[in-house]
């Protein structure tokens, strides 16, 4: 596919012919007379020009799920087939944004026509750009006059923000020798370079159901770091890789999402909220810009871009949003960047398909949803991956997926759990008992798992022995619950001393290491080589109880000295600090445990 601007220069497509409305059906509407419409096509509905979608073509009769509320549209009333599919703008100026499920800028919609979430007073068939066009950019070239491109090659750069250099490429479609060249302030549809004849500006535009092509795929073997203990250490999502966060109501999907977006190690983050309650978004709305970049003490804002389609929104647009996430996602990793999408939340995403499948009369599959979710689902987990990027300097770039899912009652057997469960190399699965108890994240380590391989990495990045404390944490929690298991049923009383003393270990790991606090300034976010340190006196905590058992000293005796106390503020150890006062603590725990008899 070749982008838009090669061909009109990052102007609109042109309207095509004209039909009329033949039936309404909540935000699906059936028109005639569109006869060369095809399939994703976009159109505008009625007298306010609603924008939607074609999404069935049956003889004359055009189907088109609409982006607004249709309420008003009368049969008869004109529709106009723009000839284009849905696309979304790219280019300098999308950092920062705030955007509805198709791209259209909210904070410009709320200061033109009132409240963006669904007041009254805002209208509708409102279009604004999603790309300033009247802000002037300073183009710093990277080719010379004669220079033969190829797509993807690096024409120049502009400083979209402190914390990122936009990069403007050759599009798809387009190479040969660059024939004229243009430094300095330019706005966003005038030409910066022209190559073998074409004009190149810095604005694209891209269909969002058509991934971006990249020159290979590479293997997903490096980590994308999120600071959570329980994630960085039990079940790492690779850089490029995908994972899934199901659970039901109050077992803190958003939060754990939006930890993630402030914290991950990710060039770019793309939070898209996807039919989530109004008072979500309107927190992470108000928070995002006020929070600062750890990695560049910049705004965070200047990394982020989010996409807010709450749950009173048009259900149509509530489908769109992933798909302009994920392209406006490729769209940097093109440049060169990781880059972060969370999806929040698929089911959501789900609801909508159902909606409009249920409209359109189509035969329903397991529980309602229709017969094509796991292959729409697929797609979009699919456009992961960590790639090597078109053009001859060989740059890489990665999109790493995180989608959660709200499934009825915590029931993991749905469709959308299910589904997703297959497809994601990661599965976080909360757990409701946890979050009842105060344990967050509520992630359930018995039944999350990893399918990516990142042992070698954190071994030759972090430090030695990182794999066996890993495995070493994984096994205790799992002698653990099997400990658990036989308490509940015969009592404390019905286990030897070894056995308490995983019990006793296993609580350190519960309460000391997976638990962390997203609200708090320093726990928020924990360091991997923290993390290592953090498990190594826990390790020897362990070892020390063991030893103390060994003596015939009480497991509660021996568990129950000073040191020990200390192992639950370890969170708040400043990064610098860690590994010497992991070394002074693992020496007093050796000390005091071995002075008591």
């Amino acid at each position: 596919m070749t982008e838009m601007v090669v061909r009109d220069g990052g102007k609109a497509p042109r309207m095509g012919e004209a039909g009329t409305v033949w039936r309404v059906a909540g935000p699906v509407v059936v028109a005639t007379g569109l006869r060369d419409a095809r399939l994703y096509n976009v159109v505008f509905v009625g007298e306010e020009r609603l924008p939607g979608e074609v999404i069935r073509l049956d003889g004359e009769r055009v189907t088109v799920q609409v982006y607004e509320e249709t309420s008003g549209i009368r049969v008869g009333e004109p529709v106009e087939d723009t000839g284009a599919p849905l696309q979304v703008e790219l280019g300098p100026g999308l950092l920062g944004g705030i955007y509805d499920g198709t791209q259209r800028p909210l904070p410009e919609m709320a200061a033109k026509d009132g409240d963006p979430f669904g007041a009254p007073t805002i209208g509708r068939g409102i279009s604004l750009p999603a790309v300033d066009r009247t802000k002037e950019w300073d183009f710093v070239p990277s080719v010379e006059v004669g220079d033969n491109v190829v797509p993807g090659d690096v024409l120049g750069t502009v400083e979209e923000t402190t914390a990122l250099t936009h990069k403007v490429l050759v599009p798809p479609g387009v190479s040969g020798a660059v024939s004229e060249v243009k430094a300095g302030p330019a706005r966003v549809e005038d030409p910066v370079a022209f190559v073998d004849g074409t004009p190149v500006t810095m604005l694209r535009r891209w269909a969002v159901r058509e991934p971006r092509p990249v020159a290979r795929k590479l293997d997903p073997d490096v980590p994308l770091i999120t600071g959570q203990r329980i994630v960085d250490t039990l079940f790492p999502v690779a850089r490029g890789g995908s994972a899934t966060i199901p659970g039901g109501f109050g077992t803190g999907k958003t939060v754990l999402e939006q930890s993630l977006a402030k914290y991950s190690e990710a060039d770019v983050v793309v939070y898209v909220g996807c039919g989530e309650r109004g008072n979500e978004l309107t927190e992470v709305l108000e928070e995002f810009p006020e929070l600062t970049d750890p990695k560049t003490g910049a705004p965070l804002m200047q990394r982020t871009i989010l996409i807010a389609n709450t749950s009173n929104m048009p259900v149509a647009a509530r489908e769109a949003s992933i798909y302009t996430g994920i392209t406006i996602a490729e769209f940097f990793r093109d440049q060169g960047y990781d880059v972060a999408i969370m999806a929040d939340s698929t089911s959501r995403w789900g609801e909508a398909l159902r909606e409009v499948s249920g409209r359109l009369e189509e035969m329903p599959a397991e529980e309602g949803y229709p017969a094509y979710l796991a292959t729409r689902i697929a797609e979009f987990y699919e456009r992961a991956g960590s790639v090597v990027c078109l053009g001859s300097d060989g740059r890489e770039g990665s999109v790493t997926v995180v989608g959660a899912v709200s499934p009825p009652g915590g029931d993991f057997s749905e469709p959308i759990t299910q589904y997703s469960l297959r497809l994601a190399g990661t599965f976080w699965a909360l757990d409701t008992s946890l979050a009842r108890s105060r344990h967050f994240p509520a992630i359930n380590w018995g039944t999350s798992y990893t399918l990516y391989e990142l042992d070698e990495w954190f071994e030759r990045e972090v430090k030695i022995g990182w794999a066996e404390g890993r495995a070493w944490a994984r096994d205790l929690l799992q002698q653990e619950r099997t400990l658990l298991e036989i308490v509940q049923l015969l009592g404390a009383d019905a286990l030897v001393p070894p056995q308490r003393v995983v019990l006793a270990t296993g609580r350190l790991l519960r309460e000391d290491f997976l638990q962390q606090s997203a609200f708090d300034d320093v726990d928020a976010y924990c360091s991997p080589e923290k993390q290592f340190h953090m498990l190594r006196v826990i390790r020897a905590a362990h070892r020390g109880i063991e030893e103390a058992v060994g003596r015939e000293v009480a497991v509660e005796t021996s568990s129950a000295v000073p040191a020990v106390a200390e192992i639950a503020r370890m969170k708040y150890w400043p990064d610098g600090e860690v590994e010497e006062r992991a070394n002074d603590l693992i020496a007093r725990l050796t000390r005091e445990m071995g002075e008591r008899e």
